[in-house]
């Protein structure tokens, strides 16, 4: 006679259950809104910086302190001077932010969708993308002047190969079992391409878009060297020539903030768009 033994049926650990879910008792950290635990990272870098200063870790002369970079920073905001270089930079960067968008979305639809388009536009953007913007700083002024053109240009085909580089990654990643279920049910080349495809590759583009905002920020410094006179660029130029390192030290933080912003508006993008998206949003 064989006597079976009884299933043993193993209950999973309470433990495991609280981190999967996330739905597990709430600690003082956790009770903190995200926004707030969010700008911890930079209020401990200022503190330190602040620290530093107070107790003379930092030298006051190549490392001013956080008060007296703020009174410079009101000083060149009373007398208009901040204004007029960040506006002059912010413009510099909108225009060629948005070019190179619509220039590196185009390029990736058409390497992307056609095999043809892939033959003719993907090696060349594959080239661009090694080599680096401040190499094509010397060709764009012999091409086009010392004018805004080379700055804009500089700008934009930064943008633009992030932009082609993920988007057209995207497009070629879409499941080709959902490009063949639409063929499948017949449905209109026009209408496979805006409601399949580049749907699907919307995530690799707001890579790419937040990768060319990081772009923009960075070729504005290259771009702003070529003789001009407004711009963050050129108030950190005329700083470390001046030996101003309180300003040096605020057109940081302005590139700092700026950055922070440029992430911030792609994380509401993200929000907005990929709200069909269920993804893992990681645990408490």
């Amino acid at each position: 006679m064989v006597t079976l033994a009884p299933e043993v049926t193993t209950a999973p650990k309470p433990e495991l259950i609280e981190v999967v879910s996330g739905h597990g008792r709430k600690g003082l950290w956790s009770r903190i809104p995200r926004p707030v635990r969010r700008l911890l990272g930079p209020v401990l870098i200022l503190a330190a910086w602040a620290i530093g200063s107070a107790t003379a870790l930092l030298d006051p002369d190549l490392f001013p302190p956080p008060s007296e970079v703020a009174i410079t920073a009101w000083r060149l905001l009373v007398d208009g001077q901040l204004a007029t270089h960040v506006g002059a930079s912010a413009t510099r960067v909108l225009t060629g932010t948005v070019l190179g968008i619509v220039i590196g979305v185009l390029l990736a639809v058409v390497a992307g969708l056609t095999r043809t388009g892939e033959d003719l536009l993907d090696w060349t953007m594959q080239i661009l993308k090694a080599v680096p913007n401040f190499a094509l700083t010397p060709l764009l002024i012999i091409w086009m002047g010392i004018g805004e053109g080379p700055k804009i240009v500089l700008i934009t085909t930064g943008v633009a190969i992030a932009i082609y580089i993920n988007t057209y990654s995207g497009i070629r990643g879409v499941d080709r079992q959902l490009v063949e279920m639409a063929q499948t049910l017949e449905a209109p080349r026009r209408t496979l391409i805006t409601q399949v495809i580049l749907p699907g590759a919307m995530p690799s583009f707001l890579v790419g878009l937040r990768l060319g905002l990081s772009s923009a920020w960075l070729s504005l410094i290259f771009a702003e060297m070529i003789n001009t006179t407004e711009g963050i660029g050129f108030l950190m130029s005329r700083a470390q020539t001046n030996l101003q390192f309180d300003v040096s030290l605020l057109v940081i933080v302005i590139y700092a903030v700026a950055g922070l912003l440029s992430y911030t508006l792609v994380r509401v993008l993200e929000r907005l768009l990929l709200s069909w998206r269920n993804g893992f949003d990681g645990v408490s």
